[in-house]
C-alpha cells in the first residue's frame, strides 16, 4: 500500500505516518508539506533509516504543478489531506482559510478524479463544524460553524460529498476531536503550558479554562484514520473522539499536578475570547460499529507523554514562537 499525506509536516500527519510505517503492508509513505526545514524536536525522528518514507517540500496552494507531478509519479493508493489553515480565531485575513481549505482541496480532487491509481481520498475534517454542543454530536447532528475556519472546512466536506454522489469520487471524511501529543506546535495549550511552567513562567488561562474539549492523543487519531481507510465504507463521514470532554482548567490542573507545582502560584486566569464555543463533544458510535475503533490512550497518560517530550526538548524550543502565526 502506498500513502500520500498532504500537510505532511504537521503533528497529526507525523503521528499517522509513524503508524503507517509500523504496518508491514506499507510500501511508501509520501509526506508533502511546506516545511522542508523544521526543528527536529517536532519531527519525532519520523522515517529515520526507513527507505519507505519520502518527504517533498511543496505548498498545496502556490505549487500545485509540483504537487500533481509528485502524485502522478508516486501513484499513491491513498491520499490523506491534513493540509489546512487551522485556528479557531480565524477572522484575521479570513479569505486565506478558503484559499487553502476549499479552493486548493477542490483543485487537488479534480486532478485525482481522473487518476486510476487512487483508491481513497481521506479528508481530515473538524469537530468545530458542530459548534458548541450539550450532548455527544453524531454525524447527523445539526451543523453550526462559528468561524471562517469551520465554515471553510464545512465547504470542503460538502464539495467532497457532492463529488462522491455525482462523480463517484472515492472519498471519506474523518472529523476528529481535539488532537494533542508530542510534536504539537507550542502555541497549543498542553505543550505551551508545560513549556512555560518548566521555564519558570506563569501561564495565562483564557476564560478561566471553562471551555470543554474532547482531547484525543494523535496516535489514536492515526489509528482511527487507518481503520477508516481499511474498514470504512466509501463516501461516509466518521466522527472520532473520546467518551467525555474535559475543561481546559482540568487539563491545566493535570499539568500543574504532574509537575508538582501549585495552581495559584503558576496560573493566571484571564478573560475568554468573544464568541468562543463552550464545548466540543463527539459521538463515535458509527466508527466503532463499522471498524471496531476506540480511543485507547487516557488523558493522564497522554499529558504525561507530551510533558516528557517538552522537557526532553527544552533547549531546542528556545527560539520557537509560543503564539499562532498566520504564514504564507
Amino acid at each position: 500500500m502506498k500513502y500520500c499525506l498532504l500537510g505532511g509536516a504537521g503533528v497529526f500527519a507525523i503521528h499517522t505516518a509513524k503508524y503507517l510505517l509500523e504496518q508491514k503492508e506499507t510500501e511508501l509513505v509520501l509526506c508533502i508539506g511546506r516545511n522542508s526545514v523544521k526543528n527536529t524536536a517536532f519531527t519525532l525522528n519520523l522515517g529515520k533509516n526507513d527507505k519507505r518514507y519520502v518527504f517533498k517540500p511543496c505548498h498545496i496552494v502556490y505549487e500545485q504543478d509540483f504537487l500533481f507531478e509528485y502524485l502522478d509519479y508516486y501513484k499513491p493508493d491513498f491520499v490523506l489531506n491534513f493540509a489546512a489553515l487551522a485556528y479557531a480565531t480565524s477572522w484575521d485575513k479570513s479569505f486565506r482559510y478558503y484559499d487553502t481549505n476549499v479552493t486548493a482541496v477542490s483543485k487537488i480532487c479534480e486532478h485525482l478524479s481522473s487518476r486510476s491509481y487512487l483508491r481513497n481520498f481521506l479528508q481530515i475534517g473538524t469537530s468545530e463544524l458542530y459548534g458548541s454542543v450539550d450532548k455527544p454530536a453524531d454525524e447527523n447532528y445539526p451543523i453550526n460553524p462559528t468561524s471562517p475556519y469551520s465554515v471553510s472546512k464545512l465547504a470542503a466536506d460538502m464539495h467532497l460529498e457532492t463529488m462522491f454522489k455525482v462523480k463517484n469520487f472515492p472519498m471519506n471524511i474523518i472529523r476528529p476531536s481535539n488532537g494533542y501529543g508530542p510534536g504539537q506546535l507550542l502555541y497549543r495549550i498542553i505543550p505551551k503550558c508545560a513549556y512555560m511552567l518548566l521555564n519558570g513562567q506563569k501561564f495565562s488561562l483564557e476564560g478561566g479554562g471553562r471551555v470543554k474539549k474532547s482531547f484525543m492523543h494523535c496516535r489514536d487519531i492515526a489509528r482511527a484514520i487507518y481503520s477508516i481507510l481499511h474498514k470504512g465504507e466509501l463516501g461516509e463521514t466518521y466522527n472520532a473522539g473520546v467518551d467525555e470532554p474535559i475543561s481546559m482548567k482540568e487539563i491545566v490542573e493535570k499539568i500543574v499536578k504532574y509537575l508538582d507545582m501549585k495552581y495559584d502560584d503558576v496560573i493566571l486566569e484571564t478573560k475568554g475570547r468573544i464568541g468562543e464555543d463552550t464545548q466540543y463533544w463527539l459521538d463515535s458510535t458509527k466508527l466503532f460499529k463499522q471498524t471496531g475503533w476506540k480511543a485507547e490512550i487516557s488523558i493522564d497518560d497522554g499529558i504525561k507523554d507530551t510533558i516528557n517530550w517538552v522537557r526532553d526538548n527544552l533547549k531546542k524550543f528556545e527560539n520557537e514562537n509560543l503564539n499562532f502565526q498566520l504564514r504564507a
